[in-house]
Protein backbone atom coordinates (compact mmCIF):
# COMPACT_ATOMS: atom_id res chain seq x y z
CA UNK A 1 0.00 0.00 0.00
CA UNK A 2 1.05 3.58 -0.58
CA UNK A 3 1.31 4.74 3.01
CA UNK A 4 3.92 6.64 4.94
CA UNK A 5 5.03 5.40 8.31
CA UNK A 6 7.90 5.65 10.75
CA UNK A 7 11.19 4.55 9.19
CA UNK A 8 10.44 5.77 5.67
CA UNK A 9 12.02 8.68 3.85
CA UNK A 10 11.56 10.46 0.57
CA UNK A 11 9.75 13.33 -1.09
CA UNK A 12 6.26 12.31 0.09
CA UNK A 13 7.56 12.48 3.68
CA UNK A 14 8.80 16.02 3.02
CA UNK A 15 5.37 17.01 1.67
CA UNK A 16 3.69 15.50 4.74
CA UNK A 17 6.14 17.22 7.11
CA UNK A 18 5.49 20.61 5.50
CA UNK A 19 1.75 20.12 5.99
CA UNK A 20 2.26 19.08 9.62
CA UNK A 21 4.54 22.03 10.33
CA UNK A 22 7.44 19.92 11.60
CA UNK A 23 11.11 19.94 10.59
CA UNK A 24 11.31 18.99 6.91
CA UNK A 25 14.12 16.46 6.61
CA UNK A 26 12.36 13.81 4.55
CA UNK A 27 12.79 11.16 7.26
CA UNK A 28 9.64 9.89 9.00
CA UNK A 29 10.87 9.70 12.57
CA UNK A 30 9.30 9.99 16.02
CA UNK A 31 8.59 13.74 15.70
CA UNK A 32 6.70 13.29 12.44
CA UNK A 33 4.82 10.33 13.86
CA UNK A 34 3.80 12.23 17.00
CA UNK A 35 2.65 15.26 14.97
CA UNK A 36 0.71 13.03 12.59
CA UNK A 37 -1.06 11.20 15.42
CA UNK A 38 -2.05 14.52 16.98
CA UNK A 39 -3.33 15.80 13.60
CA UNK A 40 -5.29 12.59 12.97
CA UNK A 41 -6.86 12.74 16.42
CA UNK A 42 -7.85 16.40 15.97
CA UNK A 43 -9.50 15.60 12.62
CA UNK A 44 -11.49 12.54 13.63
CA UNK A 45 -9.25 9.95 11.99
CA UNK A 46 -7.76 6.86 13.59
CA UNK A 47 -4.64 8.21 15.29
CA UNK A 48 -2.34 5.39 14.22
CA UNK A 49 0.58 7.45 12.90
CA UNK A 50 0.16 5.94 9.42
CA UNK A 51 -0.41 8.40 6.59
CA UNK A 52 -2.47 6.77 3.87
CA UNK A 53 -5.14 7.76 1.35
CA UNK A 54 -7.79 8.79 3.88
CA UNK A 55 -5.31 10.94 5.81
CA UNK A 56 -3.97 12.49 2.59
CA UNK A 57 -7.50 13.26 1.36
CA UNK A 58 -8.48 14.84 4.68
CA UNK A 59 -5.27 16.89 4.72
CA UNK A 60 -5.84 18.07 1.16
CA UNK A 61 -2.65 16.32 0.01
CA UNK A 62 -4.37 14.76 -2.98
CA UNK A 63 -1.04 14.61 -4.83
CA UNK A 64 -0.02 11.82 -2.42
CA UNK A 65 -3.07 9.60 -2.90
CA UNK A 66 -2.08 6.30 -4.45
CA UNK A 67 -4.54 3.42 -4.27
CA UNK A 68 -3.74 -0.13 -5.28
CA UNK A 69 -4.56 -3.70 -4.39
CA UNK A 70 -4.53 -3.96 -0.60
CA UNK A 71 -5.55 -0.33 0.03
CA UNK A 72 -8.49 0.12 2.39
CA UNK A 73 -10.72 2.87 3.65
CA UNK A 74 -13.17 5.57 2.70
CA UNK A 75 -11.12 6.77 -0.26
CA UNK A 76 -11.25 3.25 -1.73
CA UNK A 77 -14.98 3.09 -1.05
CA UNK A 78 -15.49 6.37 -2.94
CA UNK A 79 -13.43 5.02 -5.84
CA UNK A 80 -15.50 1.84 -5.95
CA UNK A 81 -18.74 3.83 -5.97
CA UNK A 82 -17.45 6.02 -8.82
CA UNK A 83 -16.58 2.88 -10.81
CA UNK A 84 -19.93 1.23 -10.10
CA UNK A 85 -18.36 -1.49 -7.99
CA UNK A 86 -19.48 -3.04 -4.73
CA UNK A 87 -18.26 -0.45 -2.26
CA UNK A 88 -16.70 -2.40 0.61
CA UNK A 89 -13.65 -0.13 0.99
CA UNK A 90 -11.20 -2.93 0.18
CA UNK A 91 -9.19 -2.62 -3.04
CA UNK A 92 -9.17 -6.18 -4.32
CA UNK A 93 -9.12 -7.96 -7.67
CA UNK A 94 -12.52 -6.72 -8.82
CA UNK A 95 -11.62 -3.12 -8.13
CA UNK A 96 -8.28 -3.57 -9.86
CA UNK A 97 -10.00 -5.00 -12.97
CA UNK A 98 -12.47 -2.09 -13.01
CA UNK A 99 -9.62 0.42 -12.60
CA UNK A 100 -7.65 -1.12 -15.48
CA UNK A 101 -10.74 -1.02 -17.73
CA UNK A 102 -11.31 2.64 -16.80
CA UNK A 103 -7.67 3.49 -17.43
CA UNK A 104 -7.69 1.77 -20.82
CA UNK A 105 -10.92 3.51 -21.84
CA UNK A 106 -9.46 6.88 -20.85
CA UNK A 107 -6.04 6.62 -22.48
CA UNK A 108 -4.15 6.09 -19.24
CA UNK A 109 -1.50 3.51 -18.43
CA UNK A 110 -3.56 0.49 -17.35
CA UNK A 111 -1.49 -0.48 -14.31
CA UNK A 112 -4.41 -0.84 -11.89
CA UNK A 113 -2.97 1.77 -9.54
CA UNK A 114 -4.97 4.91 -8.87
CA UNK A 115 -3.00 8.08 -8.40
CA UNK A 116 -3.89 11.70 -9.10
CA UNK A 117 -3.88 11.28 -12.88
CA UNK A 118 -6.52 8.54 -12.75
CA UNK A 119 -8.47 10.28 -9.97
CA UNK A 120 -8.61 13.46 -12.07
CA UNK A 121 -10.23 11.50 -14.92
CA UNK A 122 -12.73 9.85 -12.57
CA UNK A 123 -13.71 13.21 -11.08
CA UNK A 124 -13.73 11.48 -7.72
CA UNK A 125 -12.30 14.53 -5.99
CA UNK A 126 -13.13 17.89 -7.56
CA UNK A 127 -10.02 19.24 -5.79
CA UNK A 128 -7.78 17.14 -8.03
CA UNK A 129 -6.76 19.39 -10.87
CA UNK A 130 -3.99 19.39 -13.44
CA UNK A 131 -1.89 21.25 -10.84
CA UNK A 132 -2.47 18.37 -8.39
CA UNK A 133 -1.34 15.90 -11.03
CA UNK A 134 1.79 17.96 -11.67
CA UNK A 135 2.48 18.18 -7.91
CA UNK A 136 2.46 14.36 -7.77
CA UNK A 137 5.45 14.24 -10.14
CA UNK A 138 9.09 15.10 -9.56
CA UNK A 139 9.83 18.52 -11.11
CA UNK A 140 12.72 19.23 -13.47
CA UNK A 141 14.71 20.86 -10.66
CA UNK A 142 14.10 18.05 -8.15
CA UNK A 143 17.06 16.94 -6.09
CA UNK A 144 16.89 15.64 -2.53
CA UNK A 145 18.71 17.60 0.13
CA UNK A 146 21.59 15.11 0.31
CA UNK A 147 21.91 14.77 -3.48
CA UNK A 148 20.77 11.14 -3.45
CA UNK A 149 17.47 9.32 -3.30
CA UNK A 150 18.52 7.78 0.00
CA UNK A 151 19.99 4.56 -1.36
CA UNK A 152 23.09 3.32 0.38
CA UNK A 153 25.15 3.62 -2.81
CA UNK A 154 24.15 7.24 -3.30
CA UNK A 155 22.94 6.73 -6.86
CA UNK A 156 19.89 8.61 -8.13
CA UNK A 157 17.13 6.24 -9.17
CA UNK A 158 14.14 8.58 -9.07
CA UNK A 159 13.72 10.33 -12.41
CA UNK A 160 12.30 13.75 -13.14
CA UNK A 161 8.65 13.34 -14.11
CA UNK A 162 8.28 10.13 -12.10
CA UNK A 163 5.85 9.88 -9.20
CA UNK A 164 7.04 11.41 -5.93
CA UNK A 165 6.46 7.90 -4.53
CA UNK A 166 9.49 6.69 -6.54
CA UNK A 167 11.70 8.45 -3.97
CA UNK A 168 10.41 6.52 -0.95
CA UNK A 169 12.81 4.22 0.84
CA UNK A 170 13.32 2.92 4.33
CA UNK A 171 15.66 4.41 6.88
CA UNK A 172 16.78 0.89 7.66
CA UNK A 173 18.15 -0.06 4.25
Amino acid sequence: MAILKRGMKGEPVRILQRELGVDVDGAFGPGTEQALKAWQSEHGLKADGLAGPDTFATMGLHELILLRRGSRGDTVRRLQEALGQGADGIFGGGTETAVKAFQTANGLQADGMVGPKTLAKIDLFPEITEETVMASLLPADWLPQDGTDGNAGGEMVAEVGASVWSTVSSLFE
